[in-house]
C-alpha cells in the first residue's frame, strides 16, 4: 500500500511537471509582455513619488515659514500692535501658499483609476 502511493505521487509528480512545461510560445510572449508592463507601471510610479516628495517637502517648509512668521506676529501684537499685525497677515498668506504647495504635491502622488481589462 506504502509502495502504491508512493507511485501515486511520483507519477503525478511527472505529469504536473511536465503539462506545465506545455506552455505555447504565444503565452510565453504574453506573459513577457504583461511583466514589461508592469515594470514601466513601477518606473512611472518610482518617477511620480520622487516628483511628489520634492513638492512635499518644499510645501512643508513654506507651511513652517508661514505659520511661524503668523505664531511671532501674534507675540508681537501686545509689544508692536502693528509689526505685529503685519507679520500675522504675511505669515498666514505664506502658510496658506505653503498649504497649496503640499495639496499640489498630494496631486501627483494620487493615481488615475486603473483600467479593468481582460
Amino acid at each position: 500500500m506504502k509502495q502504491f502511493f508512493i507511485f501515486s505521487v511520483l507519477v503525478l509528480f511527472f505529469l504536473n511537471s511536465t503539462v506545465a512545461q506545455e506552455y505555447s510560445k504565444q503565452e510565453l510572449d504574453s506573459i513577457k509582455k504583461e511583466i514589461f508592463t508592469i515594470k514601466n507601471d513601477v518606473n512611472q510610479i518610482q518617477l511620480q513619488l520622487s516628483d511628489a516628495k520634492k513638492t512635499l517637502k518644499a510645501g512643508i517648509f513654506v507651511a513652517t515659514l508661514g505659520y511661524t512668521v503668523t505664531i511671532i506676529g501674534g507675540q508681537l501684537l501686545g509689544t508692536n500692535p502693528q509689526l505685529g499685525e503685519a507679520l500675522l497677515y504675511t505669515g498666514g498668506a505664506i502658510g496658506i501658499g505653503g498649504t497649496i504647495v503640499l495639496v499640489n504635491g498630494f496631486n501627483k502622488i494620487s493615481l488615475k483609476k486603473p483600467i479593468v481589462g481582460n
